[in-house]
């Protein structure tokens, strides 16, 4: 029997979310629970479980997850341990002598394996891959049984200038790798062959010790779904946007540090396109933070690192998404100076905002939310509880915002929303305007569980164009798991000027990529309707520290990758600087640092009108009363409706709330929803409107 049906999961810091999509009945189904703590692996299979009966049915289970990212924020990953080359132990600890404040005068920075076992061994590799000093490989199995013998369950080996020749660090890690008990060792050159020490050192030592906690977790979640009757493939979302294997996930955790994240972008993305929207800002709105990213011209953008706390840097390509602390869940609270922060500290899913009655007594975006009667307290989403104590939540909010600051409870918690909606437009401010980029040329399409709720304040406070709310905005990033194509990068230092270019070493490293890329393709026993290969280089003019990002136009025939040539490197080159510049350096000698391979199986897209409501009836038959809601500074009797059975061209005028099991979205005065072919709300302002 042929499996047709793909499943999505996304774990986040308050709920868990599912999406279903049956391919040949062209149906689709979400589900959205609580997020069990400690273990997530909990949330994950009860929230499938709501969905489907029998996993031999489903021939795909995809999976963003945020156990690699949570392990790190709060410093719960493995004990682990370091072997490195004489000299270098507190490379870790030194990083780039950057402070955690800039202008402060003082910083704190513990690495994530103390000093004690930091171990250093003989041995030298030079920057042009000489080797100096052989690795001595009886000192090396003496610092491995040492750290085992202190109870470290992960070891990472990063030895100097491994990035131009690595035969050192393979011969030890091959020396380990023999007496290790598990197979949580992690060599600097596998994980990222390229120049600068700390970069590597931090990417290498941060995955070693992610290993132990999110191989446990993802063999916890396999074994599970094979027990249930699933035999299909177990994928993992990458921060890069793409899927890789279990096995590949097990071996290279750090690549799913912004996972969860990633997978929305990727479905926000898709669903832009379909709308006809090219330029599109997201805005994940979830229990715990909100996550921003921006799509130009219908492609995302990507960071080469990141810095997942600060000291905590990670090299490896990701979708470039801005985080901060105000998700629904984020706290409100009053500093000595009088002033109303939100965030970053957040009540999760347990015990959640006040009005879950779980025993927080310290008022939440979410609580503001409800006693301005945004949120039905009778209609919670998640399905946790049967109603929210909206009582309990202006008690709250009186208590630690009205009084400090000599407010009534609704301008308390309209100042909370004011405040949550100026950190979350300063984000946006900072990926467009910031970077160049008009934010009245784009969309601003919302979701995660709370985003749609300050979608309309986003176009008021940021001057955005519309808002795009996605057909079920709650489960959005569990359906770009779904969407999300396999993806493998490569990257290599160079590190040579073009003069000196040696092409067939280039043309190499480029074949090995594309041959490695292909295999890990084949491995994953997945459809792909094409595999795409691309290639970039790391460039910039003799002397510069920064370099300029160049795509080659090099064509793979028949699996072996074309020769570049020095002229058409050189030409690239030229036409990136300029654009990132203005101006090229005339006569400027220019040096090749790194060389980067893309490997991509772009696995088939489902037809987003699967989504898209039935074109019949009206809005009226979709309304189901009014609810009084302050919005502003008064009251206003708002129109209820059903947002999941509005249908195709559905008008619907502000204020109305349109609420559906996944979230709630605002309509505010001024401004209109109409529902495309595809089932999205469209927000604009009213014609004749501000």
């Amino acid at each position: 029997m042929t499996h047709t049906r793909m499943i999505g999961v996304d774990v986040g810091g308050t709920f868990t979310d599912v999406f279903v999509l049956d391919e040949d009945a062209g149906t689709a189904q979400v589900a959205k629970v609580p997020t069990t703590r400690p273990d997530q692996s909990g949330g994950f299979l009860d929230g499938i479980g709501r969905r489907v009966d029998e996993l031999s049915s489903v021939s795909v289970v995809v999976h963003g997850t945020t156990a690699g990212t949570n392990a790190l924020l709060q410093r719960k990953g493995a004990k682990m341990g370091v072997i490195t080359t004489q000299g270098l132990r507190d490379v870790l600890e030194m990083r780039r002598r950057d402070r955690p404040r800039t202008w402060g005068l003082r910083g704190d920075f513990q690495p994530v394996v103390p000093r004690s076992l930091r171990l250093e061994v003989p041995e030298r590799t030079l920057a042009d891959g000489t080797i100096r000093t052989p690795v001595d490989l009886d000192a090396v199995r003496a610092a491995a049984r040492t750290l085992i013998e202190n109870g470290c369950e992960a070891v990472a080996i990063l030895f100097a200038n491994a990035y131009a020749n690595p035969e050192n660090e393979h011969k030890a890690a091959a020396a380990v790798r023999a007496l290790w008990p598990n197979p949580h060792v992690t060599a600097s050159a596998e994980i990222l062959p390229e120049i600068r020490e700390f970069e590597r050192f931090s990417t290498a030592a941060l995955n070693a010790y992610l290993q132990p906690e999110v191989a446990g977790y993802l063999d916890r979640l396999e074994r599970a779904l094979k027990s249930d009757g699933f035999s299909g493939e177990f994928m993992i979302v990458q921060s890069n946007g793409g899927v890789m294997s279990v096995e590949t996930a097990c071996r290279r955790p750090v690549r799913t540090t912004l996972s969860g994240p990633a997978a929305g972008v990727i479905a926000a993305g898709h669903i832009a396109r379909s709308a006809g929207f090219d330029n599109v800002i997201t805005g994940d709105m979830g229990g715990t933070s909100f996550d921003v990213s921006l799509i130009a011209d219908g492609c995302g953008m990507l960071s080469p690192q990141t810095a997942i706390d600060f000291g905590l840097v990670v090299r490896t390509p990701m979708i470039e998404i801005t985080t901060i602390g105000a998700g629904g869940g984020s706290i409100a609270w009053v500093d000595k100076g009088g002033l109303l922060n939100i965030g970053p500290e957040s009540a999760g899913s347990d015990p959640g905002p006040v009005a879950y009655g779980q025993g927080n007594d310290r008022p939440t975006v979410t609580d503001a939310n409800v006693v301005l009667g945004r949120i039905d307290p009778d209609r919670p989403i998640g399905g946790k509880l049967a109603r929210l104590d909206v009582e309990a939540a202006a008690r709250a909010i009186d208590a630690q915002v009205g009084a400090p600051l000599g407010l009534g409870t609704e301008a308390a918690a309209e100042a909370i929303l004011t405040v949550a909606n100026s950190r979350m437009a300063g984000a946006i401010r900072l990926v467009s305007i910031e970077r160049g980029f008009d934010p009245k040329r784009f969309a601003f399409m919302p979701f995660g569980g709370g985003g749609a709720l300050h979608a309309c304040a986003m176009l008021r406070d940021v001057g955005l164009g519309r808002a795009i709310v996605p057909r079920y905005p709650g489960v959005t990033s569990a359906m770009g798991c779904v969407i999300a194509d396999m993806r493998q990068d490569f990257v290599q230092t160079i590190n040579a000027l073009t003069g000196t270019l040696d092409l067939d070493a280039l043309a190499g490293f480029m074949q090995h990529h594309v041959d490695t890329g292909m295999a890990m393709l084949d491995a994953a026993n997945t459809r792909f309707e094409r595999r795409q290969t691309a290639f970039e280089l790391d460039m910039a003019y003799v002397g510069q520290t920064h370099t300029v990002a160049v795509p080659l136009d090099i064509a793979v025939e028949g699996g072996k990758v074309c020769m570049p040539t020095v002229a058409g490197i050189e030409a690239a080159f030229d036409a990136a600087y300029r654009a990132t510049y203005g101006r090229v350096l005339e006569g400027g000698a220019r040096r090749v640092m790194n060389l980067r391979s893309t490997v991509i199986g772009k696995r088939p897209k489902f037809d987003l009108s699967t989504l898209a409501p039935a074109a019949r009836g009206s809005a009226a038959d979709a309304r189901k009363g009014t609810r009084r809601a302050h919005l502003g500074t008064a009251w206003h009797e708002t129109a209820i409706f059903d947002r999941l059975d509005l249908p195709v061209g559905a008008v619907i005028e502000g204020p109305a709330i349109l609420e559906q099991a996944d979230t709630t979205i605002l309509i505010e005065p001024d401004l209109v929803g109409m529902v495309d072919t595809f089932g999205n709300v469209i927000i604009e302002p009213r014609e004749g409107g501000t």
